[in-house]
């Protein structure tokens, strides 16, 4: 686990090399919380252009000969890579009976290894999380690749001096030579969505590389195409028969967990208590012979705090549990750290907890297996039957009965208070009905609607239809099946949210996490499967909580969940109060030009004095600012 970054530069001069080496350097160190073990430095420089490459190690696997570049044996191709291969073994293997020699023990010369081999086409051999770039001096082209669901972070762009890619923004704003613009797309994204998905970014001309994709560039004509690497859907078997495929997820699941068990440090396991956590701390419970260690995280206000269900899971699979429970308090001193570190906003409120039980389980293990990618994968968001219940709605309730309906119920449904209770839930479902088939365009925006949007920025940043170029990727204009949600989630939540969350968050206190769910082989098989496997009326991820009720006691993975998250609606009422009162002065806002004054400021001023909670709403427009405060505007100083 690392990070990585590199630039290629038009310019030539005497000082080339000093030069290259301090903006490497510098870029390097500005990650270093992603690999604290070691660093290591490419430089190569031509009379028409320079080449840097750069890492950061966290030392997981060959803990003693992987440093980082590895070089072929002719020393025309080169290598930095941020990730795990979990198959390497296998690879290793077939490329030893091929008469191929390793200098190594590293999963990273594999890499190097079978690209030397195979070219291309390697890349889609992987099973991993990785964001690597690879120099071949014979084609003169580097390519730069990103895993299968974006698990690995990696951002990129292209002027007319400089190629430049990295790990993380912060090393790559470093080196521009100019201050970016704010993207008017990055931006309409985030307000509705509370992240910003590949290719996006919050700046202009600076992009995400999409999950299973890499980039070719070409350093002779300074061009560059990116290609996808795997076939990412797959259409449904319906003649498979359940029982063998219940046997079939339980195998899958057993064999990610053990691939992603593989390490030569210590390794624990995130324990929410609910199915997908459970499932694998139970799984690499029984292929440890010692007690593993286990890790959870509630909160001192009981609506948000689910701890009772970690213990009895650390209890049934006898783990040495690690229980830790904040308030207020805890967050504080951090919350501030947290969010920065993701370069850009982003207000996804389970990055609080996240960061915290990274943090504690850091003081234990070096790396933590989680529950991430199960409800993608296995259709396990309440969204998902939400959507079921749009669509059966709207076939019999006639649209205006239903405005009616609206106009005068949502109004009792409103709460003051920062809670997720039923009358929330109701709330939330009564409007997010779509007769226009959106609904989930809706309901996956989660911090604002188009409508709402259109309110409060100014008509220069408003960016009408944001979803247009995910539609058209998917061929889902209408998304109204299950199959439709989780296609839609693999390429826009999961990787802009869900995963840019625990990369952050984990990294920032130098642990790794793995996702036993997100592994090519599941999704495949996950996709074969008739909808009412994953989906049996409303039992939500059937086949399997059926393929592992036998090592739980009965009915305990049907027991509800409501997910990670913090209470930042009552933050910004009381310590988060004076800051964000700055953020709606009217100096500032003039200044910015950003947002429609009157309507931002009847938003935020009615969350604060408890008139209405607007939790998500308000809660994105603070991380905006404080990302713009404290980031953008230190931009070129």
């Amino acid at each position: 686990m690392c990070g990585i970054n590199g630039f290629v530069t038009k310019n030539n001069s005497k000082n080339a090399i000093t030069q290259l080496t301090e903006d490497i350097s510098e870029m390097n160190n500005l990650i270093i919380h992603r690999g604290p073990d070691d660093d290591g430095v490419f430089i190569d420089s031509h009379e028409n252009h320079n080449i840097a490459m750069g890492m950061r190690r966290l030392s997981i696997i060959d803990l003693q000969s992987g440093k980082q570049p590895i070089f072929s044996d002719d020393k025309q191709i080169v290598i930095v890579f941020n990730g795990e291969i979990y198959n390497f073994l296998e690879l290793k293997k077939g490329l030893k009976s091929q008469g191929v020699h390793f200098n190594t023990n590293s999963d990273t010369e594999v890499i190097l290894k079978l690209y030397e081999n195979e070219g291309i086409s390697a890349f889609n051999k992987l099973d991993g999380m990785f964001a690597f770039s690879i120099f071949d001096k014979r084609k003169n082209k580097i390519y730069i690749a990103r895993d299968f669901f974006g698990e690995k972070p990696l951002y990129y762009t292209h002027s007319a001096q400089k190629f430049i890619w990295a790990s993380e923004l912060k090393s790559l704003i470093n080196v521009l030579d100019y201050k970016p613009s704010i993207s008017s797309n990055g931006l309409n994204h985030f307000l509705r969505l509370t992240y910003i998905p590949a290719p996006h970014t919050i700046y202009n001309d600076i992009f995400k590389l999409e999950a299973n994709h890499f980039l070719e560039y070409d350093i002779e004509s300074d061009t560059y195409i990116i290609t996808s690497m795997d076939d990412e859907f797959r259409d449904v078997d319906t003649s498979i028969d359940f029982k063998k495929a219940k046997v079939k997820t339980e195998e899958l699941v057993r064999e990610s967990v053990e691939s992603r068990s593989i390490s030569d440090v210590p390794i624990g396991t995130f324990l929410s208590g609910g199915v997908d956590s459970s499932v694998v701390s139970l799984c690499l419970s029984q292929m440890k012979e010692a007690r593993i260690n286990t890790f959870s995280i509630g909160f001192k206000k009981g609506s948000f705090d689910e701890t009772d269900k970690s213990q009895l899971v650390a209890k049934q699979i006898n783990s040495k549990h690690h229980e830790f429970i904040i308030g207020e308090d805890d967050l504080k001193n951090n919350i501030h750290e947290i969010l920065m570190n993701f370069d850009e906003p982003f207000s996804d409120t389970a990055a609080l907890p996240t960061y915290l039980v990274s943090k504690k389980t850091s003081d234990h293990v070096k790396v933590a297996l989680t529950g991430d990618g199960g409800d993608e994968i296995f259709g396990g968001y309440n969204k998902y039957y939400v959507g079921k219940i749009n669509n059966r709605y709207t076939s019999i309730v006639p649209k205006a009965i239903h405005n009616f309906t609206l106009n005068n119920i949502s109004p009792l449904l409103a709460t003051k208070d920062d809670k997720r209770g039923r009358r929330f839930q109701a709330n939330k479902m009564l409007n997010t009905v779509n007769y226009e088939g959106n609904y989930y365009w809706d309901i996956i925006s989660l911090a604002n609607t188009e409508s709402q949007l259109q309110h409060l920025l100014k008509p220069d940043f408003f960016n009408r239809g944001i979803f247009d170029e995910y539609k058209a990727k998917l061929k889902i204009e209408k998304p109204n099946s299950l199959t439709d949600y989780r296609f839609i989630d693999k390429i826009i939540s999961l990787e802009g949210g869900m995963l840019a969350k625990v990369d952050r968050t984990s990294m920032l206190n130098s642990l790794e996490c793995r996702a036993p769910f997100l592994n090519k082989k599941l999704w495949e098989f996950a996709n074969s499967l008739p909808e009412n496997f994953l989906m049996k009326g409303w039992n939500k991820k059937y086949i399997l909580k059926e393929a592992f009720k036998h090592e739980f006691p009965k009915g305990f993975l049907n027991k509800s969940k409501q997910g990670f998250g913090s209470p930042v609606g009552d933050w910004l009422r009381s310590s988060l109060r004076k800051e964000m009162e700055t953020y709606i002065e009217i100096p500032f806002l003039r200044s910015q030009d950003i947002f429609n004054i009157n309507y931002v400021t009847n938003l935020v001023g009615d969350h604060l004095s408890g008139k209405k909670d607007s939790t998500y709403s308000v809660w994105a427009y603070y991380c905006f600012q404080k990302w713009y405060c404290n980031i953008y505007n230190n931009l070129g100083k």
